[in-house]
Order: C-alpha cells, then structure tokens, then sequence
C-alpha cells in the first residue's frame, strides 16, 4: 500500500512541515521494524475465508476422488435464528489473522515496554510468579456453577485473602464479589444505605471533598443520594472546618479518599471520621490509592467504615484494557452485617463455606448467633478467581516487611520525580510537605498558546505514554504522576530527563510542541470532533 489507509496517517508517509522522520519513502510504507497495518477490510475480502470445509466426496493419496456413502444432512443447531444475509466480515487466513492483531498490538504501549506514569493508577510490574499461580489448574479453569464441594480449594484462596484484607486494613468483615473500584464504592453506600435503613434513618446526602476521585459523587447519586461538595484547603486537604459545619441530621455520609487525588494523606482523617460518626453518619473511603499507604497505615484505626480495595492497583493485577478488576470492600464492625451475598465462611469444623441467598439466614443464626441484614448481591457470582489467587500470591510472597516497603518506594518514587522537577514543573502543593504515590504539576509558566495537552503528546515522542491530565480539577491544567513501587532510579531518571525536556520546550514556547506527536503510527487527533462524532464502524468506500 502506497497511500495512506482509511485509519490516518502511515509511518512511511511524511507530512509536510510535521513529519521529522527522514530518508525515503518505502514501498509498503513499513520503516524497518515499525509496522503499518491496514484495517480488517483492508487485507482480506468478505468473498474468502480462511476455512476449509469438507467435500461430499473425498480424494485419495493420488488425488482421485473416491466415492463416499450418503451421509444425512448436518441439522442445525440454532433453532431458528440462522443468519440469512452475509456477515460482511473479510476472510482471513490463520496467519494473516495472527499477524493483524499482533502489528495491532506494537503500536500499544505497554508496562512491560517502560514505564507507565498515570497518576491514581498504579500501572506496576505485575510479578511473573502470580501469573503462573493464576493459571494453575483448578484455579484458571474453575467455573462458578461448579457444585461447590469440587471448588474447595478455590474457597479456601478467597478466604484466605479475606483474612488478609481485614488484617492489614484493621476492619471487621469484607465483601469479595465487588469487581472494581467503582463496583466497590456502590456496594460500600449500599451497606451504608442499608445501615441507615436498618434504624429507621432516612438521610439523603453524601458529602464529597473536591481531592476526591471522580467516581465517588457519581457513585453517590446513582445510590440516589445527593451529593455536596466539601471544599480543599489551600495546601490540598479536605477542609475539616468546612465540613464540621456542613454536618447534620440529613447526612449519611463522607466519601473521601486518602491518599488524596493532590497526592497527599489527609492528616485529618481520624477527626472527620469522628465529627461525621458523632452526627450519626458513616465514612467511606475510596481505596484506589492503598498502594501508597499498605502495610503503614490501617484504614480501620482511622475510623473508616468502608472501604474498597482495587486488588488490580495494589495487590498485582494486569492493570488497564476495560478489565479484568476486582474490587474487595473491607467494612467496620457498624456495616458488616450489612454486606452482600455471597460471602465465604470458616466454621468450627475448619471447612470454608460458600454461603448464599437459601441458607443465609439459618447459617448466620447457627454460627454467628442471629441474622445478617445484608443488603443482597452485587454480582451473579463470586468474583474474579484469577484476581484472588494473583493477589493471594503478591500478599505471601511480599510478607509483611515486603508490603512496608512497596509503599515506602512508591512515595520516594514519586517524592524523587517531584523534587527532580524543581524550578521546571509548577508543583502546586510542593510546600505541603512530601507528597505519598503521586506528584501533582501544572501548566502554570508555560508559554502563551501551549497547554497540558501539548506536553503530554510530546511526551509520546520521547516513548513514554503520557501522565493523567486535567485532574484534578482543583488544578488547572493539572498533570499527575505515579511512578509505582516498581520503577529502578535508573528508569526514573530516563523519565525525568525526558519531561524536564519537554516542559523546558513548553515554557521556551517550542511551536513544535503544537504538532506533537511526530513520531508515533497516528498523528493527533481532533480530539473534539473524536469524542463527539467517534467514528466506530467501516464504511465500504465503493458503497459510499
């Protein structure tokens, strides 16, 4: 292919004025080991197909066909609903099918190809070791409509963790079924809700500190709350003033998370948990940000009444792609009771019970001397087995001085790559002492007409997938930065090279920087037109 395809600009097609890549042009418009892939409806053609279908009759070694007995029509399976148009997909062979998706694949970054700076994200390693444990049989191929008696073991992986969860949270009980953060923080208000239902209150409003994830109010209103902000200070911490006064009898509750979304650890933790338990509300706390605090601080000493875990951050999970998740919620003796279904047991017998919706009831009166309130279910099934077994896996084989350390890098990391960016990056909460996982900057001193925006795609020339722009919204062209647990000082200063270098060219007001990214397989996008008419579907231009 000479000319670009449908899908935007090719590597071997310079750009005039843009395209700083040099020497001539290819043939294919490939550049050595830099790939161009056409789309699907560019390589194969809806008239092929890359299956073999048998013949009535077959052909000997010699190639003559032999007869062979009549044999009854296939019957169909499909009841009915056989298609009776053409699917419109183009035939592939199994190589050019391979070769499609895995082009497709070296044109994504990756952890595994260097470091992945998205702040409240924690993109880390992920250790081989608990990839082989998940795909160990019994764990990788258990299904959950498995009788459970041949699932014990899988019980027993999911209990244990349990235990782990409470431990190093100092909670009471915990919910496994969530299967993400935000699938955590609704089953944490729902065990709120029900508490509050329980004794007959009808509160109606969550407080949220503007420091927290912008999951947490949507998370709030889709419970059926309404939701108020509480104000920051001006170092970046919830204003436990402004929140003191903001209490009353209609308030069911904080999210908050901590660390913050600033980057910093709200030292007023245990005096909101306070003010709100003693105007009779609950505290949720988001826990996307454990990684930075696991095994220092337990969330149940600070007075949290909930709290989720995303198991894919903190405790090594392949991160990112839509999935999978999971999201544990740990709860305070005041929710436990409240949490859903399923839950695992351990009775005196020493046996792990998987307990349900018929034997709730009779099960918590025999063992636990009367009944649960839980609040229902939040999923079909338990969990994410693989999610449990990675994390089961991450938690043994790091013991407790290994978990210490992994928050104690993560907030060096982050500390190093924030001091190391003195007098080049605006650190707005620089002063308020070191931050945990995460630096917070922004655009602040950059060049007339240059923005966030612009650093970030010349971020992706220098190899580097771009940090989390634009949030928090407290800072203006905020730009956050988590460098995990996992980064070597060596990787950081390659990092830390490579962004000096580009702010350094957004405060000289480089117009280059306008035009980034010049080097990847797509040139940047309208990103307006993108988001408001995404083009999501092929088009057969000769139908047009």
């Amino acid at each position: 292919m000479s000319a670009p395809n449908a899908s935007g600009w090719k590597p071997g097609t310079p750009v005039e004025g843009h395209n700083a890549m040099s020497g001539p042009d290819t043939a294919t418009g490939n550049r050595a080991l830099m790939l161009e892939e056409p789309l699907l409806f560019e390589i194969g053609h809806i008239e092929t197909t890359g299956v073999d279908f048998d013949f009535a009759g077959k052909l000997d070694l010699a190639g003559v066909e032999q007869p062979q007995p009549p044999s009854p029509a296939p019957s169909s399976r499909l009841g009915g609903f056989e298609r009776t148009e053409p699917i419109g997909l183009p035939g592939l062979s199994e190589p050019e099918t391979v070769r499609h998706y895995t082009r497709l694949s070296r044109q994504n970054y990756a952890i595994d190809l260097g470091l992945f700076p998205l702040g409240s994200c924690t993109m880390k390693h992920n250790p081989r070791l608990n990839e082989k444990i998940a795909r160990m049989p019994g764990f990788a191929d258990v299904h959950p409509l498995q009788p459970v008696d041949t699932v014990r073991g899988a019980l027993e992986v999911i209990n244990e963790l349990a235990f782990w969860l409470i431990h190093l949270t100092g909670m009471h009980g915990v919910a496994m079924s969530p299967k993400a953060g935000a699938h955590g923080e609704l089953c944490g208000i729902l065990c709120i809700r029900a508490a509050l239902e329980a004794r007959g209150d009808a509160r109606e409003v969550i407080l949220v500190p503007e420091s927290a994830h912008g999951t947490n109010p949507a998370t709030a209103a889709f419970a059926g709350y309404k939701v108020e902000d509480i104000p920051a200070t001006p170092e970046g911490r919830v204003d436990l003033e402004a929140l003191k006064a903001r209490l009353g009898p209609d308030v069911a509750g904080v999210m908050i998370t901590n660390p913050n979304t600033c980057g910093l650890f709200e030292r007023d933790m245990k005096a909101i948990s306070d003010a709100v338990h003693e105007a009779g509300g609950f505290v949720y706390c988001d826990g996307a940000n454990f990684n930075a605090i696991v095994g220092k601080v337990r969330p149940g000493d600070l007075g949290v009444d909930a709290m989720h875990i995303n198991l894919h951050k903190t405790f090594s999970t392949p991160h990112g792609g839509g999935g999978p998740g999971s999201g544990p919620v740990v709860l305070s003796e005041a929710l436990s009771p409240f949490g859903p279904l399923p839950y695992t047991a351990r009775t005196g017998d020493g046996v792990v019970h998987l307990v349900e919706e018929e034997d709730a009831e009779s099960f918590a009166k025999e063992h636990f001397g009367g009944p649960l309130q839980h609040f229902g279910r939040m999923t079909a099934f338990h969990g994410q087995m693989g999610m449990f077994t990675r994390a089961l896996s991450y938690i043994l084989s790091h013991g407790a001085d290994g978990l210490k350390q992994v928050a104690e890098d993560a907030v060096l990391n982050a500390n190093y790559v924030l001091r190391s960016l003195d007098g080049v990056l605006d650190a707005p909460f620089g002063p308020s002492g070191p931050c945990m996982h995460e630096a917070l900057f922004s655009d602040k001193g950059f060049a007339d007409g240059l923005s966030t925006l612009d650093l970030a795609k010349a971020l992706i020339d220098e190899g580097y997938h771009p940090m989390t722009m634009y949030f928090p919204l407290v800072v203006h062209g905020a730009m956050l930065v988590e460098p995990t647990e996992t980064e070597s000082k060596a990787a950081l200063d390659q990092f830390i090279v490579a962004l000096r270098s580009v702010a350094e060219r957004a405060k000289a007001g480089d117009e280059s920087l306008r035009t980034a990214p010049h080097y990847a397989p797509r040139r940047r996008l309208d990103e307006t037109l993108a988001a408001r008419r995404p083009m999501l579907a092929w088009n057969d231009p000769d139908l047009a």
